[in-house]
């Protein structure tokens, strides 16, 4: 679950998409990513629903939420295609 902005600034370097091009996928205005990412080691503030669909975005670029008692991210592992 996303749930600061310095989990989300990481998850996107991660996926290696800037600011601008997650608020377009997402369908936010680059501001909002901006404002997200701005609160460091704080919680996300604002709406809910905004959250949800940039974690959706992320997770849909190989991104997974870690929240094991501290805020974290990594890549999903890929899966074996069987194709040595």
């Amino acid at each position: 679950m996303l749930t600061t902005g310095n989990q989300l600034k990481a998850a996107r370097i991660l996926a290696e998409i800037e600011q601008k091009e997650l608020a377009e996928k997402a369908g936010l205005n680059v501001n909002t990513i901006r404002n997200m990412e701005s609160v460091g080691n704080g919680p996300i503030a604002g709406r809910a629903a905004n959250v949800q669909v940039v974690q959706r975005v992320l997770e849909g670029m190989g991104i997974q939420f870690l929240n094991h008692g501290c805020p974290g991210v990594r890549l999903m592992a890929e899966r074996n295609s069987g194709t040595d």
